[in-house]
């Protein structure tokens, strides 16, 4: 069956279809069960019945977000693919703002779970594939919970599992030895908080980033308390951190068991610690999966292919 979309003439079609086609791309990426030719303001759409439905039904989504703003970004697509449209997720699920007024958002259901549950329990396991914002969410709560004084340190960790190199043989002292493995955390935060004021918390020890081995003998109270990339701490580490929880505080323990990178026959933790505690009051599990995944459009295909 074939069909053709005719875009409103209102809309400015290259805004519409992104720099380099990146909207229609992500459009086509999103609906892989039908074929799209795009040219001016029509759009020629053949495939079934109802995937023809469901894809102009997106279409014409995304042309009443582009007439309303003159333009539309990726991730709008993707938040009206998952379900909300981007003017209701800036207002309803709003997490915080970030440097330059940027709104940092739930965009995803399992991100809006994780957002809630922060809210409830106080110990929570964000579980997932690559790019579904597990970490990045994890840190805007933290993030939020400083600056409304509901927390008086944020704690990021990641265990150092070595992947090639030695440690020892890196150069720099240990914190440039260490560095590298923690940047993704110093990238969220760089989100988050002006360089300046990241830099002020940072010596003050308000933000705190260091390796899973360096928790050891620390009681964290009145913190939020995230451990990135808990797939590739072993059973009795992650066991050591979660002891460490103190007296008005959160912890987030997010990671992905597809990815675990211990050498055998190390157990990975993580999948330990959730089968071990799964259904104790104050602690959640949220799973994350392919549709909560908000980064390039390619990123859910390339994880589905390595699923398969």
């Amino acid at each position: 069956m074939e069909s053709v979309i005719t875009l409103n003439e209102a809309i400015d079609t290259a805004a519409f279809y992104g720099v380099n086609n990146t909207n229609i791309l992500c459009l086509c990426n999103q609906h892989p069960d039908v074929r799209v030719v795009a040219r001016g303001y029509q759009i020629k759409v053949t495939g079934s019945e109802d995937s023809i439905r469901r894809f102009t039904a997106t279409v014409e989504r995304c042309e009443e977000v582009c007439v309303r703003r003159g333009s539309i970004s990726e991730s709008d697509i993707l938040s009206l693919i998952h379900g909300s449209s981007p003017e209701t997720v800036t207002h309803e699920h709003l997490i915080l703002h970030g440097v330059g007024g940027k709104p940092i958002l739930a965009r995803s259901v399992n991100q809006r779970k994780l957002v809630e549950g922060f809210q409830i329990d106080d110990l929570l396991f964000a579980v997932g594939p690559a790019g579904s914002g597990k970490t990045y969410t994890a840190i805007a709560l933290a993030v939020r919970a400083l600056k409304n004084r509901e927390v008086k340190r944020i704690i990021l960790s990641r265990p150092a599992v070595e992947a090639g190199e030695k440690l020892g043989f890196l150069p720099g002292d240990m914190k440039e030895k260490i560095d590298p493995y923690l940047q993704p955390l110093y990238d969220a935060l760089q989100d988050m908080l002006p360089a300046n004021k990241l830099q002020e918390y940072m010596e003050r020890g308000t933000i705190q980033i260091a390796p899973l081995a360096f928790m050891r003998g620390r009681t964290l109270s009145d913190a939020v308390v995230i451990l990135d990339e808990a797939q590739n701490a072993t059973v009795l580490q992650l066991k050591m951190f979660l002891t460490r929880m103190g007296l008005g505080s959160k912890m987030i323990v997010t990671g992905d068991l597809t990815q675990i990178d211990l050498p055998a026959p190390q157990r990975s933790g993580l999948s330990d610690a959730m089968a071990r505690l799964q259904g104790i009051k104050g602690i959640q599990i949220v799973e994350f999966n392919q549709q909560d995944i908000v980064r390039h459009h390619l990123v859910t295909h390339i994880v589905k292919a390595y699923a398969d």
